[in-house]
């Protein structure tokens, strides 16, 4: 299998911030969630990824140096970043013209049936538009001159659950018509990946915590909770971290069979990935 992303020992420096040595991939035909909490390092990666701030380090997209190669790699990737900009008094239409002159591969027809589908007004100014719809738009572009790889900021940040159903599925679907196809998103919003990602990448201080495949998280890592004196009996090597609480304690394991097998304690919760980073993040090792 391809790596659509490769990313080696990235790191880059700000004042009271670093991105350490960061590491990890992006497999042709998959999904892959990058999480962690709001200034963790998810956009200042991206940011590096797309060669928008300087750093150091090896990163190649499609299978060639960013660094050197950004104008040719850009024609073949769809980007939504927060902040990206997006005139306020341009309308749809007048955005396709714009794009026609900018992507070698734009595609009119595809990006009219996504302004149509999406329920988009052709005449009316982008500045009337709700947030929902902003990032229609911003969807509709990213994906109307057949990328090859989608990179995407925190693109259902700030959006009803409805709306967000909505995109997510314009994502599987996107993967689905092209199995050559990937897609790198970053989400605080870590319900949303648990339905679409293949892999989970946890990123936290600015380094990598975790890089697993999302089945892997969610079939076999469990949660135990158990009492102090429970607690006190599981060697440390056999679990990731734990949470005290005021009467129980609980405790994030990486495999609940062997756990289990291990250890006299026979019901272990299924985790969300929200349970997993905030372990990871929040939680304790004796």
């Amino acid at each position: 299998m391809k790596n659509s992303i490769e990313i080696k020992n990235v790191s880059k420096k700000y004042p009271g911030f670093a991105l350490k040595n960061i590491n990890f991939c992006v497999p042709e035909g998959t999904i892959v969630g990058l999480i962690g909490e709001n200034g963790a390092g998810k956009t200042t990666t991206i940011k590096a990824l797309l060669n928008i701030i300087s750093s150091l380090g090896d990163i190649q997209v499609l299978g060639k140096n960013i660094r050197k190669h950004e104008k040719e790699i850009k024609q073949d990737i769809g980007v939504v970043l927060d902040n990206s900009f997006l005139s306020e008094y341009l309308t749809t239409k007048k955005l396709n013209t714009i794009m026609k002159d900018f992507y070698n591969n734009w595609d009119e027809k595809k990006y009219m049936y996504y302004i149509k589908e999406f329920q988009l007004p052709e005449n009316q100014l982008i500045k009337e538009f709700s947030s929902g719809m902003k990032m229609k738009l911003k969807i509709a572009i990213a994906i109307s001159h057949h990328p090859k790889l989608l990179i995407l900021d925190e693109p259902t940040s700030g959006l009803d659950p409805i709306v967000r159903n909505e995109i997510l599925e314009i994502f599987r679907k996107y993967i689905e018509e092209d199995e050559t196809r990937a897609i790198l998103i970053s989400s605080h919003i870590t319900s949303d990946l648990e339905h679409i990602s293949d892999y989970i990448v946890l990123i936290d201080k600015g380094e990598i915590k975790l890089d697993k495949a999302t089945t892997e998280l969610l079939e076999n890592y469990g949660i135990v909770k158990c009492s102090k004196e429970d607690f006190e009996k599981i060697k440390i090597e056999d679990y990731i971290s734990y949470r005290a609480g005021k009467y129980q304690y609980e405790v994030l394991v990486a495999d609940k069979y062997e756990f289990r097998r291990k250890y006299d304690i026979s019901v272990i919760d299924r985790p969300t990935i929200e349970d997993i980073m905030l372990f990871y993040i929040k939680g304790g090792k004796a």
